[in-house]
């Protein structure tokens, strides 16, 4: 892999993880990685009893000790049996050890594993959750069958806005913020183009599309494959960890043009991030990952820069020696692991909203023991049940840590998006306008911004409901959508698409891998929609086999107060622990002498209302009594 580091102006050539005063000497990379060892005895005896109780019960239908247990045991299944490693494909780098584990994280993802260097760094492969041998991508031909544009205009057009009452539109925005920070395809191919064929009542061509429909291929993985029996493989040009790229980039030249170089602080002039210096891109933020942008995603962008500036004063008043770089170090980690408890025990607690997904979701960040054991004694043993994953020993389970194609495609969530926000005054509530989708996103993200204020724009985003995901409800928006590229495309369209050209398994195939029991008919699928039974017999010719993922996904019945189907939650299962467990910065380097004893206390203390309340104080009335910023708020 070539080296993705790169200099500023007029400065010396800069090493991937520069040099700070002061910082807490690390061991240099050992020698053999460790094997994978099979499971024990007791994973082997709960792997089997809770196979056999799944087969008449599923975990939601447990009583809540019994339903935690189970989804423990699933979630060990799931590491042993669902990462693999595209390494094998064939053609990419060797693995090297790291010369020395640096106690902050670098620009580009590289040095977090002391047996392989480039583990998680921008331009290595997304692997996968399926077997290898799954994800073949079918024929051109066989991948417009049925046809992407037919199963967008019939399954999932909306039909009427259906609200997700749980939730509020931040929590819409906030996905997309963090899925920015982990995992991007890049900008697509734009020759040979796939050919949608269009039906003779199709309206496409009087939006402004083509006819026929064409869409861009993904890029293709640019280091070449040396076994010719490979599926196809995919880099991801963002770093694979949980490391608030999205906010300071994935390489340094990027890094360091959004800094201030004073004080370990990023650029934030007058409340506002700055306008993307680049031609054409004025319209949008100057901040790590800007791609598919609108004013959701500039909210949640300038506020957690504000933070990381927050977290720089405050260091900076308990050590006001330490040089900018120091300081910016630093902030960086306490603000991406602030980042990562918000989602673990806020956002996701907020769309699965179980008791026993509460308990887990707590369970993973704190453990099961009382939080006051912790903040008095410490951990308690190395394991991660009774104090968490924090602190405890890293581990990567079956594969090398990245992010996998099957993680990208759950986060199809494009349901999410209204397709009009009423903009609210934050002190009494009163519609000060209603805009469309268009109105807030790509060209006119900042201008919307500038228009109604951060103030604004955030109370009516906590006051607003996102769409539930389900079928006939993606946007119309995102269903005609002029992308600032000039592509002018269809998502629902491309959604389906992209799932079939990387390879994901069609939807029966998906369940039976993650050990989920196969729909044997399409009314066992549609469950309590049975008025979508005939739609999806004509469209997919009665053939369950191929049901895409993400229409099964929106069409399966779920446990009750889940926001997505459990199928779907299966993939969250592995994944959302594994971006922790695999990160020493949120195990074994998850510890005051890298942190410091303050920056611990901040993000044990914080959470999003204290985030909101420390830089947008007049949101307090609408935040009183609020446990989760990602639910409702009071409406004034």
């Amino acid at each position: 892999m070539t080296d993705t580091t790169s200099t500023g102006p007029g400065e010396a050539p800069a090493r991937t993880t520069p040099a700070a005063p002061e910082l807490p000497a690390q061991a240099a990379g050992p020698g053999p990685a460790p094997a994978y060892g099979p499971p024990g005895l007791l994973e082997r005896l709960g792997s089997a009893a809770f196979a056999r109780v799944n087969r008449t019960r599923e975990w939601h239908e447990l009583p809540l000790p019994l339903g935690l247990l189970n989804l423990r045991v699933l979630r060990d299944d799931l590491r042993r049996k669902n990462l693999y490693d595209t390494f094998g494909a064939g053609g990419e780098r060797r693995r090297r050890p790291t010369p020395a584990l640096a106690p902050f994280r670098s620009y580009d993802g590289s040095g977090y594993d002391p047996y392989d260097e480039d583990m998680g760094r921008v331009g290595t492969r997304l692997d996968r959750n399926a077997p290898l041998h799954l994800v073949f991508p079918d024929s051109d031909e066989e991948l417009m069958s049925p046809s992407p544009r037919e199963i967008s205009r019939q399954l999932l057009a909306r039909k009427g806005f259906v609200p997700a009452p749980a939730l509020n539109l931040l929590a819409a925005a906030w996905i997309q913020f963090e899925n920015h920070g982990w995992a991007n395809h890049g900008d697509n191919e734009e020759a040979e183009p796939f050919t949608v064929p269009l039906a003779e009542d199709d309206d496409w061509a009087e939006h402004g599309g083509t006819c026929p429909m064409r869409v861009n291929r993904t890029r293709p993985d640019p280091v070449a494959h040396t076994a010719a029996d490979a599926p196809p493989t995919y880099e991801n040009t963002v770093t694979h960890w949980w490391d608030g790229s999205q906010i300071y980039g994935s390489d340094e030249a990027r890094c360091r043009a959004l800094r201030t170089g004073e004080h370990g602080r990023l650029i934030v002039e007058d409340g506002r991030l700055p306008a993307d210096p680049r031609p054409g891109r004025s319209c949008l933020d100057w901040t790590g990952m800007n791609s598919d942008y609108w004013a959701g995603l500039s909210l949640l962008h300038t506020l957690f820069a504000k933070e990381h500036n927050a977290i720089c004063d405050y260091l900076r008043a308990h050590y006001p020696t330490w040089d900018d770089e120091r300081l910016f170090h630093t902030a960086r980690l306490v603000n991406t692991a602030l980042m990562a408890k918000i989602h673990t025990v806020e956002w996701t607690p907020g769309i699965l909203d179980t008791p026993v997904l509460r308990h887990a979701m707590d369970a993973n960040w704190y453990g099961v023991l009382p939080r006051w054991v912790r903040r008095t004694y410490g951990r308690v043993g190395k394991g991660e049940m009774l104090s968490g994953i924090l602190g405890s020993p890293t581990d990567h389970h079956a594969a090398p840590f990245s992010m996998t194609e099957e993680f990208v495609s759950a986060y199809r969530l494009h349901p999410l998006i209204p397709d009009e926000l009423a903009v609210r005054d934050h002190r009494a509530g009163a519609v000060r306008a209603t805009i469309g989708f268009d109105e807030m996103q790509g060209r006119a993200t900042r201008s919307a911004v500038d228009a109604y204020g951060m103030v604004d724009l955030l109370y009516s985003f906590g006051t607003a409901h996102p769409g539930a995901l389900v079928l006939h409800n993606h946007p119309d928006a995102l269903r005609n959508l002029a992308r600032l590229t000039g592509e002018h495309v269809d998502l629902g369209t491309v959604d389906i698409l992209r799932d079939r050209e990387r390879g994901i398994p069609r939807y029966n195939a998906y369940r039976q891998m993650l050990r989920k029991r196969p729909v044997t008919s399409f009314e066992e699928l549609t469950g309590g929609h049975p008025g979508d039974t005939p739609l999806l017999k004509e469209l997919y010719e009665g053939r369950l086999d191929r049901v895409d993922t993400l229409v099964g996904n929106l069409a399966e019945p779920r446990p009750t107060g889940f926001g997505f189907s459990d199928s779907l939650f299966r993939i969250f299962i592995l994944m959302a622990s594994r971006r922790l467990k695999s990160d020493r910065f949120f195990t074994t380097d998850y510890r005051p002498e890298v942190y410091t004893a303050e920056g611990l206390e901040w993000v044990d203390r914080g959470g999003m209302v204290s985030v909101l309340l420390r830089h947008h104080p007049e949101l307090a009335p609408a935040l009183d009594g609020v446990t989760n910023a990602f639910a409702p708020w009071r409406a004034l």
